[in-house]
């Protein structure tokens, strides 16, 4: 290690020890941490909802799958955008009164998004999903390390960002089975309703977090010099972008190549959901030791999934589909735990800010990819799509094997 690196993990250090010491002496723990991976939960199913419900979406509001799936690609747009300027604006606020604030905004936008009378309207509810979910993200996603002592900041990483595979297990399959007991709307109005839950539980189990430091715009954009952040964030746009190319029309896929019943949609996204917890932790605990190697496996499992998934679904029917998916789920839910470690490795003394840039990067990916996705969809059809996705993972694939990792990575 050089003594430039030498002093820069220092003051890493010793801005970690502050940050952590402004949480830890006030309380927060285990219950906090959990707090935080319920309200990522919430975020991801918000943006995630449309997914299960693209067809009955469309039908009721006469538009086409691609238009449909703009409910996605308007989130994402805006959260890109919201989360480097919501880390911006909010200077040393307690990052408690924040989160909470945000959370209960969320809430607000989906019941707008449960009574919206046309697709304009629907689209300006997610936008303010597209503001809530940005700003928790950035925030939340840096957190544990103020929560939990140093040897346990790995775990509690981990922890947070299951909320991410469990709004997969648990949020989109469920939204999907409102959907269809109840309409779609009604999918909107219970999701208000988990929005306003985890506000409450934010303001009762989150300690005050004053913040240290302020995030400035000057420091967000110097981390995009430094080769391995840049490499980090390179990555994730690959991956994020293949994945919801293919993802936010999966349920077209399954019906189309595989001749899966609206009942079984639900089933099969369950099981790319517990996949998904799974690889979380599975993920969380390789990238702990290297980011590097663990994202080389993901990669290549995940563009495997995708690019096989159109073949064996339609020569194997509903279970090659579900096998598929599930190894889908498994790659992709330790997806935003490896990234992020790999950028906290790589700017230890900016974790805030890092974050912010891994979160705008991430959901104008997921916009991108969705919108890549509707234009595959409605000129190639949902076999183009498929393909799409999994071109763009091999790109990832190769972007890990060559960019430039953290001097040391887990660490």
């Amino acid at each position: 290690m050089t003594e430039i690196e030498g002093g820069t993990a220092a003051r890493a250090a010793e801005a970690a020890a502050r940050a952590g010491e402004l949480g830890r002496r006030t309380g927060g723990g285990w219950p906090a941490v959990g707090a935080l991976a319920a309200a990522t939960f919430t975020v991801v199913t918000s943006e995630m909802l449309p997914v299960g419900l693209l067809t009955p979406i469309g039908r009721e509001l006469r538009v086409s799958d691609g238009t449909a799936g703009l409910t996605l690609t308007v989130t994402g747009l805006v959260a890109a955008v919201a989360a480097p300027l919501v880390t911006l604006l909010v200077g040393r606020w307690d990052r408690r009164v924040v989160l909470v604030a945000l959370t209960g905004g969320l809430a607000v936008a989906n019941l707008l998004a449960a009574y919206a009378p046309n697709v304009g309207v629907l689209l300006a509810a997610r936008v303010l999903v597209g503001l809530g979910m940005g700003g928790v993200w950035a925030i939340a996603a840096g957190l544990a390390v103020r929560l939990v002592p140093a040897r346990r900041v790995a775990a509690a990483t981990s922890l947070v960002f299951s909320g991410v595979a469990a709004a997969s297990v648990l949020g989109v399959p469920a939204g999907a089975l409102v959907g269809e007991l109840g309409g779609w709307r009604t999918s909107f109005v219970a999701m208000a309703a988990v929005c306003g839950a985890v506000a409450l539980a934010l303001a009762v189990l989150l300690p005050p977090l004053p913040q240290a430091t302020v995030v400035r715009l000057k420091g967000v954009l110097g981390l995009l010099g430094d080769g391995p952040v840049r490499t980090g964030l390179v990555l994730v746009a690959f991956l994020v972008t293949g994945h919801f190319a293919a993802y936010t029309y999966v349920r077209p896929v399954l019906e189309e190549v595989a001749g899966a019943g609206a009942g079984q949609i639900s089933t099969l996204l369950l099981a790319f959901g517990v996949a998904g917890l799974a690889g979380n932790f599975a993920a969380g605990a390789g990238a702990a030791r290297s980011p590097r190697a663990a994202l080389l496996v993901i990669c290549g499992v995940l563009a495997g999934a995708v690019l096989l998934l159109p073949l064996l679904g339609r020569g194997a029917g509903v279970p090659g589909a579900a096998a598929l998916v599930a190894v889908w789920g498994l790659a992709y839910g330790g997806v935003s735990v490896s990234t992020q470690s790999w950028l906290m490795a790589a700017a230890p003394a900016a974790r805030e800010a890092s974050s912010a840039l891994f979160v705008a990067v991430f959901n104008g990916a997921i916009a991108l990819g969705a919108l890549a996705g509707g234009r595959a969809a409605d000129g190639w059809g949902v076999i183009g799509v498929m393909w799409l996705g999994g071109a763009l993972a091999v790109g990832a694939l190769v972007t890990v094997g060559v960019g430039r990792g953290p001097v040391r990575e887990g660490r």
